[in-house]
């Protein structure tokens, strides 16, 4: 064995002897503390150059090839390799700030890194780290006091929605839709005007939900009041726009329904498989009647409409008199 021999304790259980183990040290005192100081510094001098709204963009490759380019602080930590676990702080503080404000992400690196940096100042001094922090939880009282202060107090109102709208253009300002920023800002604000239970202050966020589809401009986004149900047209004639629709969501796929029990069918002859597809037909037909029966227009299932005839509920469907596929609408 390379760098170390194997050994046995009284009770007969080996361990291993690391060569030159008696000559290294274990880090303590102001070199570890200047060595955490160094690893946060690091995280936060990566995220500098794209701190603001002349931030440059980063490109990250991952092991796998996919490549993104993004200059949101959140996101550029979380593609990172970090091992080390001060520089692991860096990146769940970042976090914190994404889930807690949603903005600034890349600002609380920069500055947590740089007040580390003007710690290691103070540590070379002889001054202790938590006189330190004391001064910095002191100095952080006096900046919200000054904020509070110089701070612009307005009531949100619904009917005067700029000062919002304002707020979410500057936080646009750093990001890929900058160039659409009133219509993004203004759906911003409308969405949560329109969820936000002003009373308690509180926004619930789980009720606003962002539909990415591929394609497309930045101008062609807009906001939906309403639920979208991602789903295809069954056919081509479907209509594509329905008004005071009555929905029927089905949480079971369109199908006849199957036997519980494992079964074979043996189909011998044309006529048999001709009698089968009637049965099949007749199904279909008997549940395409319940619904119509029911007043629904719009029919929204969980599994695909796996029929053979090609249905299209907002039209009337009559049966067909011979037992074959053809089936007229009016």
């Amino acid at each position: 064995m390379q760098g170390g021999q194997i050994a046995f304790d009284e009770y007969g259980q080996p361990f291993i002897i690391l060569k030159d183990q008696s000559t290294k040290s274990r880090m303590s005192g102001l070199d570890a503390q200047k060595s955490h100081i160094l690893a946060a510094r690091s995280v936060a001098q990566c995220l500098r150059s794209s701190l603001g709204p002349k931030g440059l963009d980063k490109i990250l490759v991952s092991s796998d090839g996919d490549i993104t380019v993004t200059n949101d602080g959140a996101t550029i930590l979380e593609k990172m390799d970090v091992d080390h676990q001060i520089a692991k702080l860096m990146v769940q503080l970042s976090k914190s700030q994404d889930e807690e404000i949603g903005d600034g992400t890349t600002g609380v690196v920069v500055l947590a890194g740089a007040l580390l940096e003007q710690a290691e100042v103070l540590l070379e001094r002889g001054i202790h780290p938590i006189r330190v922090a004391d001064g910095y939880e002191n100095a952080a009282r006096v900046a919200v006091d000054h904020l509070d202060s110089i701070a612009d107090q307005y009531i949100v109102d619904k009917e005067n929605t700029e000062p919002l709208i304002k707020t979410a253009m500057t936080t646009l300002g750093s990001k890929i839709v900058n160039r659409c920023g009133r219509k993004f800002a203004e759906m911003a604000v409308d969405a949560v005007l329109s969820v936000a239970d002003l009373e308690r202050k509180d926004v619930s966020f789980d009720l606003i939900k962002i539909e990415c589809k591929a394609g497309g401009k930045l101008e062609d986004s807009q906001l939906v009041k309403g639920v979208i149900i991602d789903k295809t047209m069954s056919h081509s004639q479907m209509p594509k726009e329905l008004n005071d629709v009555k929905l029927a969501i089905l949480t079971c796929p369109f199908e006849p329904p199957k036997p519980k029990t494992k079964h074979n069918l043996n189909v011998g002859s044309v006529e048999d498989y001709e009698k089968l597809h009637a049965y099949e037909q007749s199904m279909f037909l008997d549940m395409i009647k319940k619904i119509k029966d029911s007043g629904a227009t719009l029919l929204s299932a969980s599994g695909a409409l796996t029929m053979r005839p090609t249905i299209c509920v907002s039209r009337t469907i009559s049966p067909p008199s011979d037992g074959s596929e053809d089936r007229k609408s009016s």
